[in-house]
């Protein structure tokens, strides 16, 4: 069965699992975790992505992220590719560290981001990383110690976590412990981590009691909400998709992007792939960059190459193009004069 694309979108909710491969062990001691963390932490800043829970466990790993200018599927592909060729340079080893696939569960914020965190910030504690929740509170390799002050960084997102629970940042603390403590009375959570449609219902009961009553769910194994967010989230998500393939069986190419730009503006095409700061000049480069991978559908590597500019380039001007077109009004149908 052909695997399912990614769902993501700037400021989307990401629950991300990643595991050893054949359960093998990613972090063998402190200086593994601490590497992977300051390869986490630089990641996150660079591409404005918010990382709101994390917990780093032997065999695998947990994150929380909200999307920022960069896809979560290229944030976690440096992630993973920097950490595992440092890992097997470490011990020697070749071939796959992690594997082939990790998860990623969107997730609708407003219901699940306390409870994310808390089961998160657990993980731990259920493996007996630590011992206790004081012994938590100050364990370096989770987010829950750096949300209650025991410990510093300049990358996690803790005051987003703590507006959940007070104004006042010490109250928020106290609420925040009290509601983690209180999770380990409900043990495991398997609907947090799988199963569609039986996590967003509520569980298998509660599944039954609405099949029996007639109600059925929109569900996917990708989405983690309710009936109608999962609806709204695919619905967006194959509108994205249908124009893709409007566009690509149009014949529409980066090349004809480019023209359309470059006549939109009135600037030569060539000045696309010249180094060049002229306000012009910059803005059309941005609306090529975000239609050519939002709406055509193409990696910012090969963006990256055929307009002879880094990767990282494309990535903020992705997001700059973003914010043009949508002030502008700016629709890549109407410029490339193309019904989509």
């Amino acid at each position: 069965m052909p695997r399912q694309a990614r769902i993501d979108a700037p400021g989307a909710l990401h629950h991300i699992i990643a595991r050893g491969i054949e359960r093998g062990r990613i972090f063998r001691d402190d200086q593994d975790r601490n590497d992977f963390i300051l390869r986490l932490g630089q990641l996150v800043q660079e591409s404005q992505t918010q990382c709101l829970a994390w917990a780093l466990i032997p065999n695998h790993f947990h994150l929380l992220l909200k999307t920022g200018n960069v896809p979560i599927a290229t944030l976690m592909r440096r992630l993973l590719t920097g950490y595992a060729i440092n890992h097997n340079r470490r011990y020697r080893r070749s071939g796959h560290l992690f594997q082939n696939r990790y998860k990623s569960i969107l997730c609708q914020q407003d219901i699940y981001l306390k409870e994310l965190v808390r089961y998160i910030h657990l993980n731990p504690l259920r493996a007996g990383l630590v011992d206790n929740m004081e012994a938590l509170d100050r364990y370096h390799f989770a987010g829950h110690g750096y949300i209650m002050g025991k410990i510093n960084n300049t990358w996690q997102s803790i005051n987003e976590v703590l507006s959940y629970f007070s104004e006042d940042k010490t109250d928020a603390r106290r609420k925040y412990r009290k509601y983690v403590t209180k999770g380990l009375e409900a043990g495991r959570q398997p609907s947090l981590t799988g199963g569609g449609l039986i996590r967003s219902a509520g569980g298998w009961e509660a599944v039954r009691s609405q099949r029996k009553a007639g109600v059925f769910q929109k569900s996917d194994e990708r989405i983690l909400g309710d009936d109608d967010f999962v609806k709204t989230v695919l619905s967006a998500a194959q509108e994205e998709l249908n124009n893709r393939y409007s566009l690509v069986a149009k014949g529409v190419q980066l090349d004809d992007i480019v023209a359309a730009v470059s006549c939109l503006l009135s600037i030569p095409r060539n000045a696309m792939t010249e180094p060049s700061k002229e306000r012009t000049v910059v803005k059309g480069r941005s609306l090529v960059c975000y239609w050519a991978v939002r709406e055509l559908g193409m990696s910012m590597t090969a963006v990256a190459e055929a307009l002879k500019v880094g990767v990282s380039t494309v990535s903020n001007a992705v997001k700059k193009g973003e914010t043009i077109a949508k002030g502008e009004g700016l629709l890549l149908g109407d410029v490339l004069n193309v019904k989509i």
